[in-house]
């Protein structure tokens, strides 16, 4: 069995953010990137299935400019067998959208035709939500988001998946996509003799024609804002004087 595991590149997620000042995004220049956190859980899955011989091969593909080779590398270490970069520009990366990328995963899963497609939930950097389940639309395969457990068992696999108030159990037949949440497993950490050896794996160089995907914008960023500040506290001497103040704004 073979699986795909999707890796992005984002600005790491201890990195205080701040809008550019023409209100059109974040800065991104000079500020420490890393393979995003729920990317992170996709690939510890399923290098851990594969240790258990549920897997035979594990293939990472990333979406985006130059520097994405960095995260790529990272996942070979962390255990991928290998990897596949779609490139393009920085500027071109900017456009990207939930959609093109899910039709990447769909024609690379076809292509490669993998049992599983293994991806986070989210990108720390857009939230969407999204790609897992538009993948699983576009290949007419069942999903399980939000995965908290999976189990593969033949041409099945279980999943334990966070909803509202608790947990769901689903089984779904194979091929089927999966998208990890943060309680799935905690990543490994890669050791240098496994980053040492990452250096031999190889990396397929493909384009978005490649997949006859086109890039399209059908979202416009109109601003980007900073939160608003935090109003300064107040300091009361006793509690009546707290509950009079709360009362008086309105709060009890």
């Amino acid at each position: 069995m073979k699986a795909i595991v999707g890796v992005k590149r984002v600005i790491d997620y201890a990195v205080k953010i701040r809008v550019n000042p023409t209100n059109s995004g974040v800065v991104t220049q000079g500020v420490k990137h890393s393979m995003n956190p729920f990317c992170e859980i996709a690939v510890e899955e399923a290098v851990r299935l594969k240790e258990k011989k549920q897997l035979k091969e594990i293939v990472s593909v990333s979406i985006g400019g130059p520097k994405s080779i960095e995260t790529i590398r990272t996942s070979l270490a962390m255990g991928c067998d290998r990897a596949i970069h779609v490139e393009m520009s920085d500027a071109e990366a900017e456009k990207l959208n939930t959609l093109t990328v899910s039709k990447i995963f769909a024609a690379i899963a076809k292509e490669e035709s993998a049992d599983l497609v293994v991806l986070g939930k989210q990108a720390i950097d857009d939230d969407s939500n999204t790609t897992g389940q538009m993948t699983a639309a576009l290949l007419d395969w069942p999903q399980g988001c939000f995965a908290s457990e999976v189990k593969i068992d033949g041409k099945t696999a279980t999943v334990v998946r966070e909803i509202d108030g608790g947990l769901e159990t689903i089984k779904v037949n194979l091929p089927a996509v999966v998208t990890g949440d943060l309680r799935l497993n905690e990543p490994r950490y890669a050791t240098l003799p496994n980053i040492m050896k990452a250096k031999k794996k190889k990396i397929a160089k493909k384009k978005l024609a490649d997949y006859g995907v086109e890039l399209k914008e059908n979202t416009t960023r109109i601003s980007v804002n900073a939160p608003a500040s935090r109003e300064a506290g107040e300091i009361v001497a006793d509690v009546d004087t707290l509950l009079g103040n709360l009362k008086g704004k309105g709060c009890l």
